[in-house]
C-alpha cells in the first residue's frame, strides 16, 4: 500500500492546501480521515448522528466498521473545528461530507485517493487507506504503546487470548495520542 513517511507530511499538506483544483469539502474530507485515522469508508461515510459534541466523540456504528464492532474516536480541537467547517456545508444533511451528485448519500469512497493521485500528484506514492500508515508511522517513532496506536486505528488484537477477554477501547487513553497527533499535523501544515 503506496505511503509516505510521516517527515514528508509537511509536503504532502502543502499540495493539499495549495492545489486549486480540490473543492474544500474534499480537502476537508482528506484532513478528517488524516486526523481521525479511519479508513476511506469510514471518513466518507461519516454522520452528524454519530458526533457526539458534549462527550467529543465520534462513535462509528459497528455496521460500518471493517470488524463488526462500534469504534469511538475522540474528537480533537482540529476534528471539532471541520466539523464546525462543514456544517454550514452539511449540517442540514444526514452525511457530513454529501455526495456532489446527491447530496443524501455520503461522498464517494474513491474520492480521497482521486484528489491525492490526480490534484496532489502523488500517483504511486500515497493511497487514502496510506494515511493510515503514516499516522502509525509516527505515533509508534514518537514511542506511543502499539496496543494504544492498534486501538486508534480500530485494529485487531493480535494476542488472540487478550482479544477474547478485553473489550477496553481505551478510549481515555487514546485521547492525548489523538491530541498528540492533531497537533503534529497542525505543526505541519502551511495554514
Amino acid at each position: 500500500m503506496a505511503t509516505i513517511e510521516p517527515d514528508e507530511l509537511p509536503e504532502f499538506l502543502k499540495a493539499l492546501w495549495g492545489a486549486p483544483s480540490i473543492q474544500n469539502k474534499t480537502r476537508l474530507l482528506i484532513l478528517w480521515q488524516l486526523h481521525t485515522m479511519t479508513r476511506p469508508k469510514e471518513a466518507a461515510m461519516a454522520k452528524w448522528e454519530d458526533i457526539h459534541f458534549d462527550d467529543e466523540v465520534w462513535i462509528i456504528p459497528a455496521e460500518e466498521m471493517k470488524r463488526r464492532r462500534a469504534h469511538r474516536v475522540p474528537l480533537t480541537p482540529a476534528t471539532i473545528a471541520i466539523l464546525e467547517k462543514m456544517k454550514s456545508l452539511s449540517g442540514h444533511h444526514q452525511y457530513i461530507f454529501p455526495n456532489e451528485r446527491d447530496p443524501n448519500g455520503h461522498a464517494s469512497t474513491y474520492i480521497v485517493n482521486a484528489a491525492i493521485k490526480r490534484s496532489l500528484g502523488y500517483k504511486g506514492k500515497l493511497v487514502a487507506h496510506g494515511l493510515r500508515s503514516v499516522a502509525s508511522t509516527a505515533l509508534h517513532e514518537q514511542g506511543y504503546d502499539s496496543l494504544l496506536v492498534e486501538a486508534c486505528l480500530a485494529h485487531a488484537d493480535e494476542n488472540e487470548t487478550r482479544a477474547a477477554y478485553n473489550r477496553s477501547d481505551y478510549l481515555e487513553q487514546r485521547r492525548p495520542i489523538m491530541e498528540w497527533w492533531s497537533g503534529l499535523i497542525g505543526q505541519t501544515s502551511p495554514k
